[in-house]
């Protein structure tokens, strides 16, 4: 069973194997979770990024993560240039980032609330989605024992802990 957490702040700053980037499909990394990653890693992760782009909405490649602690991040395509997403995408992109973490045979993953931020999805029900998603992968064969939820606001935040809490009851 695979364990399940929420924290409050900063995704760049954690110990897991792999980050989660709420990406575009065409990999390129400008504002948000992505921006904050490439800060903090370097812009070899976006030129990494690219170079596999475009790819389906709903897919997940997979980079380098620079100079993070982590040792990848997987770049989750929740929306395509018109930066709109909704729960189908959302769900896509949250089974096909635990599937390359089985592939990449890592431990711990971390992920954003996937789409909230600049496709403006509700991220109550984004948490809805994505816990739905790991409670339903943890039934399967999986090398994964920890996903982390990594919410920077505190409205994301306590929308996860409730989830959470809620689904695990």
């Amino acid at each position: 069973m695979i364990k399940i957490e929420v924290c409050h702040g900063d995704i760049t700053q954690l110990e897991v194997d792999a980050v989660v980037n709420a990406a575009n499909n065409q990999l390129w990394m400008g504002g948000g979770v992505a921006g904050t990653l490439k800060r903090a890693g370097g812009k070899e992760i976006e030129t990494e990024a690219v170079s596999q782009g475009p790819i389906p909405v709903g897919e997940a490649a997979v980079t380098g993560a620079g100079k993070l602690k982590a040792k990848y991040i997987i770049h989750a395509a929740v929306m395509g240039q018109n930066l709109k997403t909704d729960a189908t995408k959302i769900g896509q992109a949250t089974k096909n980032s635990l599937l390359r973490g089985d592939e990449l045979g890592i431990k711990s993953i971390a992920f954003p609330a996937l789409g909230t931020g600049v496709g403006g999805f509700p991220r109550d029900e984004c948490a809805r989605i994505m816990i739905s998603e790991v409670v339903q992968y943890s039934a399967k064969k999986t090398g994964l024992e920890r996903v982390v939820f990594a919410l920077y606001d505190e409205p994301a935040y306590q929308a996860f802990k409730q989830e959470l809490d809620k689904q695990l009851s």
